[in-house]
């Protein structure tokens, strides 16, 4: 059946993402399970509203596609958000931390690519196809399949590697929302783990026993936090036509981050009494605000029929990715980063960032910590690895397998 593709305007996407995103806070206030296993609220509503649009497709042969330009904005007021939270000494005391991860990191993808590759030639794939279901659509994401799949079809033959490389990210997405919150759940409470520093303001949003944030949101402080946001924004989009007028190419997330951080930190510097922007709980709603928007509109907006082209080598490979990653986090990621309560908040990230995005990582963490308690040092280390380091690291190894 020949599906008839409907666009949805830019406007209506984003008024669905905050429906969609709101249909999840509901249901997950709901249904205790869901929060139990810190199941994000967007991830909810997200793979709900997708499971609908497969049934649109399935039975009445329409395909929505949406305008996704807002949430790209979206997603970049976050890490801006992000970059405002992070103090100088946080960065300095993430340094070992950030070191370890990035080697976690290196190796995971040696692995994720080998689990590919041996899944790829039982399947009757070409052994380079097993990047795409590696770290090129795991680790990398829909942007880097899209990227390497042609290189991948050029260098085997093999028709259809874009979808399968989409197909695979898009599985690997919904897996990434699903995996990590159990488990930090199970890290957590199996080793009766608590923050290093209880009393701090979450990094993301509000706890999860707390109705309303203490009374220091009010108007002032949401434009306040609007106001130095959106001068990092400014500033992080000069810096980014500078490196891409220089021959580099960044994610514009990337030097809206580092503005963020220097802001911050100059600001606390120079105006040490001024009304505070970092770690508020005016930053910690927008910042949920922005990354829940951006998941709702990322999960709705899956094409889930694409997973239905080569279903049992997909759904095969993934289930070994997915066993590989909760076993890597829990035998030796948690281990490795300390068996502290920050490594159990990381080790829900990770298993969200190496088998979908860096956003699902950290709603896989806020979910946590909303829960829990506040682990700042995570924010700040995995987006880092994640924004800076992944992506060299992974197009060696993914060039070095494709040209085998």
């Amino acid at each position: 059946m020949l599906a008839e593709s409907v666009e949805i305007p830019a406007f209506f996407s984003i008024t669905l993402g905050f429906a969609v995103y709101l249909i999840g806070a509901e249901i997950n206030g709901r249904v205790d399970v869901l929060r139990r296993y810190n199941i994000p609220e967007p991830v909810t509503g997200g793979l709900l509203a997708s499971a609908l649009l497969l049934v649109a497709y399935l039975w009445f042969g329409l395909e929505l596609n949406f305008d996704l330009v807002p949430r790209d904005f979206l997603l970049v007021l976050f890490f801006a958000g992000i970059g405002l939270n992070a103090r100088f000494s946080d960065l300095i005391a993430g340094g070992k931390p950030l070191l370890l991860l990035l080697a976690l990191t290196i190796a995971c993808i040696i692995l994720q690519n080998l689990i590919g590759v041996v899944g790829a030639v039982v399947f009757g794939f070409p052994a380079q196809a097993g990047v795409l279901f590696g770290s090129a659509s795991l680790i990398g994401g829909h942007g880097t399949a899209i990227a390497w799949a042609p290189q991948v079809a050029e260098a085997t033959g093999l028709e259809g590697a874009l979808e399968l490389g989409i197909a695979v990210a898009t599985l690997g997405l919904v897996l990434a929302a699903l995996v990590g919150g159990p488990v930090a759940k199970y890290l957590v409470e199996k080793h009766d783990l608590t923050p290093a520093r209880p009393g701090e303001e979450l990094t993301i949003g509000v706890a999860e026993d707390e109705d309303e944030p203490d009374g220091a949101i009010d108007h002032r402080s949401i434009m306040r936090v609007l106001l130095y946001l959106n001068i990092s924004i400014i500033l992080g989009y000069g810096v980014h036509q500078a490196i891409a007028a220089a021959g580099l190419m960044l994610p514009l997330f990337v030097p809206c981050l580092i503005m963020a951080i220097i802001i911050a930190n100059l600001r606390a510097l120079l105006l040490p009494k001024a009304p505070p922007v970092t770690r508020t709980p005016a930053l910690g709603l927008i910042s949920e605000f922005s990354l829940g928007t951006f998941l709702a509109m990322s999960l709705m907006s899956l094409q889930l029929w694409t997973i239905a082209g080569e279903g049992a080598a997909i759904v095969s490979i993934m289930a070994a990715q997915v066993v590989f990653t909760v076993v890597f986090v829990i035998a030796v990621l948690f281990v490795v980063m300390g068996r502290g309560y920050r490594a159990a908040v990381l080790a829900s990230g990770f298993a969200g960032f190496s088998l979908g995005a860096t956003p699902t990582a950290i709603a896989n963490m806020t979910a946590v910590t909303k829960q829990y308690g506040p682990s700042p040092i995570a924010f700040i280390v995995l987006p880092l690895v994640s924004a800076f380091f992944v992506d060299i690291a992974n197009a060696i190894v993914i060039q070095t397998i494709v040209n085998f």
